[in-house]
């Protein structure tokens, strides 16, 4: 039986929260024969600015066994709209992405979109808010507000900042980077509710041959 090809990732995401939600889900993802490094940006318009530059470079020579993934917040933009953003500076670069390859071409670009933003994943997985935050009621994702994380009204850092508070946490304002981190620790990736979440992980295990 032959050996599956190791592959390398390089992730491109627009803020430090998201990567210290990626250095705990991505392991759970990937496994351990995966290696990846995660580039942070300045924020969402500095990433979009800057990737048509990065792809051309990473396009001059990246190896074959290696692939690229732009994670980017939907925020408030209508999410076809972002999503052929994507697509189109990864083509007039020269990539093929997961999008716009046939069936069984090889794509070496994986575009995804957190909607609205990455705390949306943290509500498709309750338990692992209970278990970094145990004052949270075990109840939250019972209520009708959080039963689509992808469908929060008023942004989703902002309700978890509101749930966090309401449970004595966060009191001075939520810190993304502490959250993220102790929120996706305990995260189980096959078990997250978010839609979104679930189009980045399939991705993730199509990009790497796990699944088509």
């Amino acid at each position: 039986m032959k050996e599956r090809l190791i592959l390398h990732i390089e992730f491109l995401i627009e803020e430090a929260s998201a990567q210290a939600a990626l250095q705990s889900l991505l392991p759970k993802i990937l496994g351990e024969q995966i290696t990846f490094d995660i580039r942070v940006y300045r924020g969402k318009p500095d990433l979009l600015k800057k990737l048509p530059d990065r792809l051309k470079g990473y396009k001059s020579w990246i190896p074959s066994d290696w692939r690229i993934v732009v994670l980017i917040d939907r925020d408030c933009e209508d999410c076809r709209d972002l999503k052929n953003k994507l697509e189109a500076i990864s083509k007039n670069v020269g990539f093929v992405t997961k999008t716009s390859a046939t069936q069984g071409e090889i794509f070496q670009v994986l575009n995804r979109i957190a909607i609205e933003e990455l705390e949306a994943w943290f509500f498709g997985d309750i338990p692992a808010i209970c278990a970094a935050y145990p004052n949270v009621s075990e109840n939250l994702g019972s209520k009708a507000s959080y039963r689509d994380p992808d469908a929060i009204l008023g942004g989703t850092a902002e309700a978890l900042e509101r749930v966090l508070r309401q449970a004595g946490y966060h009191l001075g304002g939520l810190e993304k980077v502490k959250s993220a981190k102790e929120i996706s620790l305990p995260m189980i990736p096959d078990q997250n509710n978010s839609k979104s979440f679930q189009s980045f992980r399939d991705g993730l295990k199509a990009l790497i041959g796990h699944s088509n």
